[in-house]
């Protein structure tokens, strides 16, 4: 296993600036905005009289615990791990929707990943401009979550979630997003149905989930409640897509990005 164990208290970007603030959609009931990552992104003694308590770009209130996603994965720090992921059935979506906080594509059921045993259910897929989670500190023009759930083990116990994290940077335009972006709802709250649109098509050829390497560890779901039971894999693999296609997702959406948050001492392995 990659273990990686550091503990960071928080981080402020040089100058005092901050990403733009959003939320995540691992929920099916869409993203609204993340009032705690809003305002000032250094805090601090440089806070505006009046202001609310200091927001530090990467440090969660601990009201929310301390297994906050998303997060900065230091690559030089990881070690090969051993975690079996196996996908089952034809990944084609059914149909897009226009949340406005952000696009979402909803797939069928009877699709599957199993990640160490557990086997989770693929239920939508959508998309943060820009990216997230960051690598080495750069942040990416777009990512795309893969979100899938199971049921709890005992009765009244929350649902465990897994997510796939596919980080986008500008370069050739992408197969799977030309698929559908012309059938995007202009208007929040419209869907439209789909045919023949393959998440296989969002990987170069000889590249596809089964086939990619992914840094893993255990966070939250980035909207209230931030229920911290999401196993999180992170694909190691950049894949492309035209400024012209992330513009388009990024206009529909804005910018919806959780701030990264403190990693403590949590363990990041591949």
């Amino acid at each position: 296993m990659n273990k990686v164990s550091v503990f960071l208290g928080f981080l402020v970007l040089a100058g005092g600036g901050a990403m733009a603030s959003g939320c995540t959609s691992e929920r099916d009931a869409g993203c609204p905005p993340c009032e705690a990552a809003a305002g000032n992104g250094q805090g601090g003694a440089g806070s505006r009289a009046g202001s609310e308590a200091p927001k530090y770009y990467a440090l969660p209130g601990l009201d929310h615990g301390l297994l906050q996603s998303p997060v900065n994965i230091l690559s030089d720090a990881t070690e090969p791990g051993r975690h079996r992921i196996e996908f089952h059935g034809a990944v084609e979506a059914d149909d897009v929707v226009n949340l406005g906080s952000t696009v979402e594509l909803r797939f069928g059921r009877g699709i599957t990943t199993e990640l160490d045993g557990k086997v989770y259910e693929f239920r939508q897929l959508h998309f943060h401009t820009p990216a997230e989670h960051l690598i080495d500190g750069v942040t990416y023009p777009m990512e795309m979550h893969l979100v899938h759930s199971r049921t709890g083990g005992s009765a009244g116990a929350p649902p465990s979630y897994l997510v796939i994290a596919l980080l986008v940077k500008m370069g050739q335009p992408n197969r799977f997003l030309a698929e559908f972006l012309d059938a995007i709802p202009s208007q929040p709250g419209q869907s439209a149905k789909l045919h023949h649109v393959f998440l296989g098509d969002a990987f170069p050829p000889g590249l596809d989930l089964e086939r990619v390497h992914y840094y893993h560890y255990r966070g939250s779901l980035t909207t209230p409640p931030y229920t911290e039971s999401v196993d999180w894999l992170v694909a190691k693999e950049i894949i492309d897509a035209g400024p012209a296609q992330i513009q388009r997702i990024n206009l529909l959406e804005g910018n919806n990005a959780r701030h990264v948050q403190a990693l403590y001492s949590r363990e990041i392995d591949e």
